[in-house]
């Protein structure tokens, strides 16, 4: 074998396994579909690499995918990000513990909370997750607090731990205080260069400053100081046994607009492509290529968007949802005293697309012509604020976790590849959907503000997540999942899967840390096997 561990993937699950392989000497390949992004290759304006085109990614490998599954009168769009770091990229920095109660029933027996506490407190640790200083209480983060207490339920409120490195004395009295110039440079505890957080809003779209505690600034940092190999841009398309043990990963490299195919070998196999990203692997190994044909008929199944929802309302105050981390605090719900439903309320955020633009086009100027320019115009580009009165209500609940990942040709079709689908039933979640709709309107209309219910969702019954959970299920059996508490693949020694694929049911709150504690786990039982 070439490799000790090839790991698909280098998100919460990937690059926590790398990690701690290389940590004992094992070698190790994570190959990435994605590009490695610099700070100063994150799109910003028209033209850039904003798509991750799944057909063609030798040609668009950027940012974001989008997959978009339609249903009759229903659908659901998945939003994942797509380079080293993975989900990392463009998740809202929300690092939070899954309720203990949600391991009582649906897990193996061997995953508790109590087991899974050291996990979540290493994560914690590796990603210095703490609140947001008081003293940088976004407006957002104040209008939820009143909320909470507006409506009689004060106790629920609570601010959220955060990925994110703050400069303590950061605040919106200093001068052009969203200013990169206020971001202090530091070398990070795993040896990488960062900054702090000046309040840009750019979270989703990859922090300029570096304030943001991405995977590729921990966790990877350390597995490549370990000699952990790191290939961007190979897509893996198929996995195979070996005749004397171990797999082959069977990948296309995407360079110069053309996917160039290889291959390499290893004595264990990671999969950590993300919901989608491993489900489909694994359908098409076992479907298509029939070189893993011995997999659970659960593969696919117990798919869940994690119940997430937005709400936008128009307040008469200012909210400033362009402005400070995208996520910061919560109103908990989750205890199911709310008509019987489970959720978690958000501040949500977005990044200032238009003022992103306006500052790329500057750049395009000569140096004479942009020095002026932003002397003259620059604060007043970083301080507009043209959404300043939207608040965007967002949530995550537990839903129904009843969908099914499954390859199929649309049925006019009859040629071509089949391609990942999703058959999604809206009976079991709308009840959770319904119920955070109805908070959102509650909470808005405490605080003076008007909701706007998405009209996809009121008509059309359409969702859009960035939080896709299971379709590689943990059982225990092959009955009941595709893996076991190990992670390990069923009828597949070697084989493991550590990433929300294998989360067997929704947590109704953000997932991320979840995800990582796992794969410490999963991490831990391999190297102690």
């Amino acid at each position: 074998m070439e490799f000790d561990a090839i790991i698909i993937g280098s998100g919460f699950g990937g690059a926590v396994t790398a990690c701690r392989l290389s940590e004992k000497g094992k070698k190790v390949l994570v190959l990435e579909r994605g590009r490695r992004w610099e700070k100063n290759d994150y799109p910003r304006k028209s033209g850039d690499a904003w798509i991750w085109n799944n057909e063609e990614p030798e040609k668009e490998n950027g940012w974001m995918d989008f997959r978009v599954f339609k249903g009759l009168f229903k659908g659901m769009t998945v939003i994942q990000g797509s380079g080293v770091g993975g989900g990392s990229l463009i998740y809202a920095n929300i690092s939070v513990e899954a309720k203990e109660d949600c391991f009582d029933e649906g897990w193996p027996k061997e995953i508790t909370y109590t087991k899974l506490k050291p996990h979540y407190d290493r994560v914690g640790e590796m990603l210095n997750v703490n609140p947001i200083p008081v003293a940088q209480a976004t407006k957002r983060y104040k209008l939820m607090q009143r909320a909470a207490k507006e409506i009689g339920v004060p106790e629920r409120f609570r601010p959220v731990p955060l990925a994110v490195t703050f400069r303590e004395d950061w605040s919106e009295n200093l001068e052009d205080c969203y200013n990169p110039k206020h971001s202090q440079t530091h070398i990070n505890k795993h040896g990488m260069e960062q900054g702090t957080c000046i309040h840009c809003g750019n979270c989703d779209i990859g922090c300029p400053v570096q304030a943001k505690n991405t995977l590729d600034l921990n966790y990877l940092a350390v597995a490549e100081k370990n000699s952990t190999e790191i290939r961007p841009l190979h897509n893996v398309v198929n996995i195979t046994r070996e005749k004397g043990g171990g797999y082959r990963v069977h990948f296309q490299k995407l360079e110069a607009g053309q996917k160039v195919d290889g291959s390499a070998t290893g004595k264990i196999v990671i999969l950590a492509a993300g919901s989608l990203g491993s489900t489909e692997i694994l359908l098409k190994c076992r479907d298509v290529h029939r070189s893993l044909q011995g997999i659970s008929a659960m593969l696919g199944k117990g798919w869940s968007s994690n119940g997430d929802f937005l709400t936008p309302a128009l307040h008469t105050e200012d909210v400033s949802p362009t402005q400070g981390p995208i996520i910061t605090c919560a109103i908990d719900f989750l205890d199911g005293k709310e008509n019987g439903q489970k959720f978690f309320i958000e501040d949500g955020g977005f990044p200032d697309i238009l003022g992103n633009l306006l500052e790329a086009d500057v750049d395009s100027f000569s140096k004479l012509h942009r020095r002026l320019l932003l002397r003259t115009f620059g604060k007043a580009l970083r301080s507009r604020d043209p959404l300043k009165q939207i608040m965007p209500w967002f949530a995550q609940g537990v839903d129904g976790g009843d969908g099914r990942l499954h390859l199929a040709r649309p049925w006019w079709k009859f040629w071509g590849k089949k391609r990942l689908q999703l058959k999604w039933d809206l009976k079991k979640s709308k009840p959770v959907i319904d119920a955070i709709v109805a908070m959102h309107e509650k909470l808005a209309k405490a605080t003076g503000g008007q909701p706007l219910v998405p009209p996809s969702w009121r008509y059309y019954k359409d969702l859009i997540t960035p939080h896709p959970l299971g379709g590689c299920r943990m059982g225990d059996s092959i009955n009941e999942g595709v893996v076991n508490h190990k992670g390990e693949v069923f009828n597949y020694p070697g084989l493991y899967v550590a990433d929300g694929a294998i989360i067997p049911k929704s947590l109704g709150l953000n997932p991320s840390r979840t995800i990582a504690a796992l794969a410490e786990h999963i991490a831990e039982q391999i190297i102690h096997a």
